[in-house]
């Protein structure tokens, strides 16, 4: 580590934000650079792997490395990214297009193995970048480009399954809220295992159901003596529709597969006769 402390502006990369004027990622993005400062994370350790969509160009706006990947494989790229190279600081980043819909298949996965990484799910319930299709968290009955006579399924709870698949700490924030978010992105980016933030960020051009006002009803933070350790109880927060609860909703202090991995290299090399085996084999 440099013996100068690291600033906010240290991890803006050369390319402005070019997200549409008024989008919430601009209050996702700002506190993430404040949470970047204050962990003093260090540029040249820190990955950020993303999927497509609005979120998808995160990495171009940060003073780090980057993979923009494809169509929904963000938390595969970034697991396999953190498995190889632990000693690095793995953050992905997605959109609910990407993350729910085809990259959905991965979350249980991720999430029980406990890869010791942070996946940030900015959420804006529609398909911003190719124009305003539904997505999978687009509210019943909300028309689009897709469901011009209104949208017919029922939209998905990404908290509860994030809840549901057992996620070693799963917190939720607001773009309209960007003060909130840093500390959130603290805690999330400093626990040992899977960290998964769900953000919703209002699109402001393709999405005129779901907006600042309408969130800014409904929006409210966890209780100050609310338990994160009580998943049925966060389950029954998430369950709670009519509130957008904010913060650590939940978290869980257990090995993450890097330790397993290691656990599991010392029971192999307890068997005497590996080294022959191999031999042998091989």
């Amino acid at each position: 580590m440099s013996d100068t402390a690291l600033k906010v502006a240290d991890y803006k990369s050369d390319l402005k934000p070019i997200w549409c004027a008024g989008c919430g990622d601009y209050g996702v993005i700002t506190p993430f650079y404040k949470a970047l400062a204050e962990i003093q994370a260090q540029p040249k350790d820190t990955v950020i792997v993303s999927g497509i969509g609005c979120s998808g160009r995160f990495p171009y706006f940060c003073n780090t490395y980057g993979f923009h990947g494809v169509h929904g494989r963000a938390l595969p790229t970034a697991a396999g990214m953190k498995i190889a190279r632990p000693d690095l600081e793995i953050i992905a980043v997605g959109g609910d297009g990407d993350g729910l819909g085809i990259g959905g298949g991965h979350i249980p996965h991720v999430c029980r193995k406990n890869v010791n990484m942070t996946y940030i799910l900015i959420d804006n319930s529609i398909y911003g970048l190719t124009k305003g299709q539904s997505s999978p968290t687009s509210p019943l009955n909300m028309k689009s480009k897709t469901a011009p006579y209104a949208y017919m399924e029922d939209p998905l709870n990404p908290l509860l399954m994030f809840l549901s698949y057992n996620a070693s700490f799963v917190g939720r924030g607001y773009g309209g809220k960007p003060k909130d978010l840093k500390d959130l992105f603290v805690q999330a980016l400093t626990h040992k295992g899977f960290s998964v933030l769900h953000i919703f960020s209002p699109c402001v051009t393709m999405n005129k159901q779901v907006t600042f006002k309408s969130m800014n009803e409904i929006v409210k933070p966890l209780p100050e003596d609310w338990d994160p350790s009580n998943r049925l109880a966060a389950m029954e927060k998430a369950l709670d529709t009519g509130t957008f609860w904010t913060g650590v909703v939940y978290k869980d202090e257990r090995d993450t597969i890097h330790e397993r991995i290691d656990q599991m290299e010392e029971r192999i090399g307890q068997y005497s006769g590996l080294e022959e085996l191999c031999k042998k084999f091989g």
